[in-house]
């Protein structure tokens, strides 16, 4: 597996571990249809949240965060439609990024990011 792979699910499971510390109800991580995917889907109080994770080394090429363009948020979108009507979910529906940087558990940080965007 690459090494990119391994450092995703790493971040994704750093990801998961933050949120469920914050009080966040994870239902799914790493939900397909298709060629599309959902990290995390959690409930926040009463929110649905979609959580994109993003996972780098380091920062010297871009911000975690900033790597979600708008072609990605439109993808999440249609994804997260998919998800509530497949599950029959009828929360409000928030959109998070989680920006996961670093290589080992003592070297990590994350950036939460609510309501970081609306890709209708």
């Amino acid at each position: 597996m690459a090494e990119h792979n391994d450092r995703g699910r790493w971040g994704e499971q750093k990801a998961a571990e933050y949120l469920e510390r914050k009080g966040f109800r994870i239902l799914w991580r790493d939900w397909r249809d298709g060629h599309r995917d959902l990290d995390i889907v959690a409930i926040d109080a009463d929110q649905l949240v979609v959580v994109e994770v993003k996972t780098r080394k380091n920062n010297d090429y871009i911000e975690p965060e900033l790597a979600v363009d708008a072609r990605k948020m439109r993808s999440l979108g249609v994804a997260a439609a998919k998800f509530v009507r497949t599950h029959d979910i009828d929360f409000p529906l928030r959109f998070d990024i989680v920006a996961v940087t670093g290589t080992t558990d003592d070297n990590c940080t994350i950036n939460h990011i609510e309501d970081a965007f609306n890709p209708m």
